[in-house]
C-alpha cells in the first residue's frame, strides 16, 4: 500500500495530437514488476469474478512480479487468446479492477497494465498444442472478439472451425472501429495469427445474407455455427438535414480512418474530408475515438452530449485524454437540425441547451429541454455518434429465427443457442453495442455450449 499505483507512459500531447500512433506505451519492466509486487495474492481473488473470460489474475500477476514473463502470459492465453487487445481497450476500471481487494484501501492493482506488458513482452507465440481433430466442423461468422473467441476455444478442443468474415481484414470492430491510437493494428493482426496458428481457417470478403446464406453454410457440412457479427448498423437522431453533406454516421467515419487508412489520402485509396470545426454527437468510448480522430486530421473539435460529464458512458481515462489534447466538451446541448448551405453542405447546427429531469429506464436522469434557448452554431463537417444495433442483412434471410428488440438475436441466456437448432449467437449481436470483453465472454460461453450439443449429437 506504500507502493504508489504506476501510470502508463504517454506520447507528448503535442506529438499525439498530430499522429495516429498509440498514444499509451505501456510500463517498463521495472515498473510491471513493482506494480505486479503490490498484489495481495488473495485466497479468494474477487477480481477474478470480474473478468468476463475468468483470467487467473493473481496467478499471471505472480509470475509477471518474479519477471517470469513467458509464465505469465501462458497463463494469460489460457483464458483469453487476445490479451494484447484487451489489455488495451477493456474497462478494466468497471471489471476486474473495479472489484481489487486493494482498491478499498489504495489504488487497485493495475491489471490492465499488466496484462498489455505481458502481452507485449511475448518473444515467441507459442501455440499450444491441440488435440486430435474431432469430426464436427463448425463454422463462425463474424471475426470480430466474439467470434475470434469462439473459434479459438473450439480449436483448442480440437474441433476443426472457420470463419467467414464480410470485411476484407479480420478484426470486426477491433479493425475498422478502433483507432490506431488506441489499439495499433499490429496489434490485432498478430493475435488474429495467433487464433490461425490454432487450426481456424478464416474466409475473408464472405458476406453471409448476400455472398453466401447460413442454409449454403449447413449444406457445406457444418455442425454447428456461431453468429457474432456484432452491432454495425449506426443509429441516427431523426433531425432535419442529416442527409446533408459533412453529416457522416461514427461507424463511416471510423471506417474510413481505421479500416481504410484515410488519414494516409492519398498514400491510402480512401479520402476523408473534414471541415476546420467538427462537431461529434454522443457521449460514449465510439464519440470520442471520432472525436479524437477527426482532431488528428487537423479539425477544431466540440463533442455535444445531452448529459453531464458524469453521466457519460466513456471511459475516465480516455475522456481525461481527449480534454489533454485540446477537444471541447459541451454539455447539456442537444442538436435540433442541421443547416445546410445552397449546395448541399453542412453549415451549421441548431443546438438547444437541456437540464436534468427524473432518471429513466438506464438509471441517467433524462435531459429535458431548456425552452427558448436555441442558438446556431458553426460547424462544417458533424459525426453522430449515439449508438449502434444489428445490421439486417443477415437476419433478414433467416426468417424462422427469433429476433428481440432493435432486431437482436433473441438467445437462450443458459447455452446462448438461437430459435434453430444448432446455431448459436453472441456478443453485440444479442445485447446491442457493448464492450469487447463481455462480447468475448459470451463468445467462450457459446464456445462451450456448441460443445456440448455436438458431443450430445
Amino acid at each position: 500500500m506504500k507502493i504508489e499505483r504506476h501510470q502508463p507512459r504517454k506520447q507528448p500531447v503535442e506529438q499525439r495530437i498530430k499522429n495516429f500512433n498509440e498514444v499509451s506505451y505501456g510500463l517498463t519492466e521495472a515498473d510491471a514488476v513493482e506494480e505486479a509486487s503490490r498484489c495481495l495474492q488473495c485466497k479468494k481473488p474477487v477480481c477474478v469474478k470480474g473478468c468476463p473470460v475468468e483470467i487467473n489474475i493473481p496467478g499471471f500477476i505472480k509470475k509477471i512480479a518474479e519477471k517470469d514473463f513467458a509464465s505469465a502470459i501462458k497463463i494469460l492465453k489460457d483464458k483469453n487468446v487476445l490479451p494484447g487487445i484487451c489489455g488495451r481497450v477493456c474497462p478494466q476500471e468497471t471489471q476486474c479492477e473495479g472489484l481489487c481487494i486493494l482498491g478499498r484501501k489504495a489504488q487497485p492493482i493495475a491489471i490492465g497494465l499488466l496484462e498489455r506488458f505481458a502481452a507485449d513482452a511475448e518473444k515467441e507465440k507459442e501455440v499450444p498444442v491441440v488435440p486430435k481433430r474431432k469430426n464436427s466442423p463448425v463454422a463462425v461468422i463474424g471475426s470480430g472478439p466474439a467470434g475470434l473467441t469462439c473459434a479459438s476455444e473450439l480449436a483448442k478442443n480440437g474441433y476443426p472451425v472457420t470463419i467467414f468474415e464480410s470485411l476484407h481484414i479480420p478484426g470486426g470492430v477491433l479493425t475498422y472501429g478502433i483507432p490506431e491510437f488506441r489499439l495499433p493494428k499490429n496489434i490485432v493482426a498478430e493475435e488474429v495469427e495467433f487464433v490461425k496458428k490454432l487450426g481456424v481457417e478464416i474466409f475473408t470478403d464472405m458476406v453471409v445474407g448476400k455472398t453466401l446464406t447460413v442454409e449454403d453454410i449447413r449444406n457445406m457440412g457444418y455442425k454447428a455455427i456461431f453468429i457474432g457479427v456484432g452491432a454495425g448498423l449506426p443509429s441516427f437522431m431523426g433531425i432535419p438535414g442529416e442527409n446533408l453533406l459533412g453529416v457522416y454516421s461514427a461507424n463511416e467515419f471510423l471506417t474510413r480512418v481505421n479500416l481504410m487508412k484515410a488519414y494516409k489520402f492519398p498514400e491510402s485509396d480512401t479520402p476523408i474530408q473534414v471541415g476546420e470545426n467538427v462537431a461529434v454527437i454522443g457521449g460514449g468510448n465510439v464519440a470520442l475515438d471520432a472525436a479524437r480522430s477527426a482532431l488528428r486530421l487537423g479539425a477544431k473539435v466540440s463533442v455535444l452530449y445531452r448529459r453531464t460529464e458524469k453521466e457519460m458512458p466513456a471511459r475516465r481515462e480516455e475522456y481525461e485524454n481527449a480534454l489533454e489534447e485540446g477537444i471541447e466538451f459541451q454539455f447539456l446541448t442537444q442538436p435540433q437540425r442541421f443547416i445546410g448551405d445552397e449546395n448541399g453542405y453542412l453549415k451549421g447546427i441548431e443546438i438547444q441547451k437541456m437540464q436534468l429531469g427524473e432518471p429513466d429506464e438506464s438509471g441517467r436522469r433524462r435531459p429535458v429541454p431548456v425552452i427558448g434557448s436555441e442558438t446556431i452554431m458553426k460547424f462544417e463537417t458533424a459525426i453522430v455518434a449515439i449508438g449502434q444495433k444489428p445490421n439486417p442483412l443477415l437476419t433478414s434471410s433467416m426468417p424462422e429465427l427469433k429476433l428481440g428488440s432493435s432486431g437482436i438475436i433473441v438467445v437462450d441466456p443458459e447455452t446462448y443457442q438461437t430459435s434453430i437448432e444448432g446455431i448459436f449467437a453472441g456478443g453485440d449481436i444479442i445485447t446491442g453495442a457493448a464492450t469487447v470483453i463481455s462480447a468475448m465472454g459470451a463468445g467462450k460461453k457459446a464456445a462451450n455450449s456448441i460443445m456440448r450439443y455436438l458431443e450430445n449429437k
